[in-house]
């Protein structure tokens, strides 16, 4: 099959599998040539592990610390009419590449909220790898079903207290307007903290603690994205905001109920980058082109793999890592630094339908995205005939 990308909205419908091997063999090389990490942890469980920082934590565990890694995700694998996603074919690769290596390496591929799931995991790490001492929550999905009551949650993105109006970049219809989003309701914010806030980490550490598979002195990290000034109103202040700040009081309450194992448990706050989940957004395709630009002319701007890579190094390999005044992991000091912002805020006050080409890094921002997806990668012959059914 020859394989173009499709894009629909803010999303790839297809992904090029040559494509998305040579993404994952390009951040296996980035890790490797940084070298390898001290004190690294041995056996490591990736909850969403096929895309994004998810992606990029596996690798660095395996590739700069000779890690044993489990995977979870939610992947469509290949038909004879249709690709397999992009999350379905970075795992793909990321497994013959550990295997090559000698490094075990294998992935459920299922609802990571039902308790079916979580059972698996506990099976393979009994017969296969034993006690974890990592343990990523890097999950990214627009509903949950409790695995509880059987209902249904669905996130919405939505500002908190009052409407808002601002810029926003079209992407499928390359138009910079103006959007006005109306306020969540009580019960709007209460199903996305359901979806998207710490309760499902909760319940992987106590399925994990129950069945003797927690480590002395693990530790465990949920990833998320705070921002400053121009994204508080749809991320920080708003429902998705809610839902992050209830991963706090999650990781304060696996410390405090797994103290007997003396687990650690921290929010990592990231940088802003172009993701399968960002790309939905509203604002933030605006707002990564602009920052793309601006962090680039500064040599600061980091991708996933970059981000993840130091993450390890400075704050998961240490005995008791740095944290800031909310015992977070903080990462994105190089975006949110008040200088940086400044010329950020400058741009975007700036920018019109006739000029955002070139205040912007759009071309970069398409780039990442279409990278996402296997496409737009150096080397790699997009009009050459591909195999598309590939398994694991």
């Amino acid at each position: 099959m020859i394989v173009k990308p499709k894009i629909r909205g803010f999303i790839c419908t297809n992904a090029h599998p040559v494509g998305c091997a040579a993404s994952v063999q390009q951040q296996i090389d980035y890790v490797k040539a940084q070298g390898s990490l001290n004190n690294p942890p041995k056996n490591v469980l990736v909850l969403g592990s096929s895309t994004g920082y998810g992606l990029a934590s596996r690798i660095t565990a395996a590739f700069a610390g000779d890690a044993n890694t489990l995977g979870v995700c939610f992947e469509k694998p290949p038909t004879e009419r249709k690709t397999g996603t992009a999350g379905w074919y970075n795992t793909a690769a990321f497994h013959a590449k550990a295997s090559d290596a000698g490094l075990y390496a294998k992935t459920l591929n299922g609802d990571a909220f039902s308790k079916e799931l979580k059972q698996q995991v506990i099976d393979t790490l009994k017969a296969d790898m034993g006690k974890v001492d990592l343990v990523i929550y890097s999950l990214a999905s627009p509903r949950r079903t409790d695995p509880e009551t059987g209902e249904v949650y669905k996130s919405t993105l939505k500002p908190v207290g009052q409407s808002y109006k601002t810029k926003t970049y079209d992407t499928d219809k390359n138009l910079i307007h103006e959007i006005a989003l109306e306020p969540a309701n009580e019960d709007e914010i209460q199903q996305t903290i359901k979806v998207m806030g710490g309760e499902d980490w909760e319940l992987w550490l106590d399925a994990l603690s129950e069945a003797d598979l927690l480590a002395d002195n693990c530790k465990t990290t949920a990833y998320t994205y705070v921002g400053k000034e121009l994204t508080w109103p749809i991320y920080g202040q708003a429902t998705i905001g809610k839902a992050k700040e209830d991963l706090d009081r999650a990781a304060a309450s696996i410390v405090k109920t797994k103290a007997d194992k003396k687990v650690q448990a921290y929010v990592s706050s990231l940088k802003a980058l172009v993701t399968q989940a960002s790309s939905a957004i509203p604002v933030m395709p605006l707002y990564i082109s602009l920052i793309y630009k601006v962090m680039k002319e500064e040599g600061t701007h980091q991708g996933c793999i970059e981000q993840i890579y130091d993450l390890f190094t400075d704050k998961l390999t240490q005995t008791k890592p740095e944290v800031d005044e909310l015992g977070r992991l903080y990462m994105n000091g190089k975006e949110t630094n008040d200088a940086t912002q400044a010329k950020i805020k400058a741009l975007w006050d700036q920018v019109t339908q006739e000029n955002f080409h070139e205040l912007s890094d759009y071309a970069g921002y398409h780039h990442e995205f279409l990278r996402l997806f296997g496409f737009d990668l150096s080397g790699v012959d997009y009009d050459a005939d591909v195999e598309t059914l590939i398994d694991w």
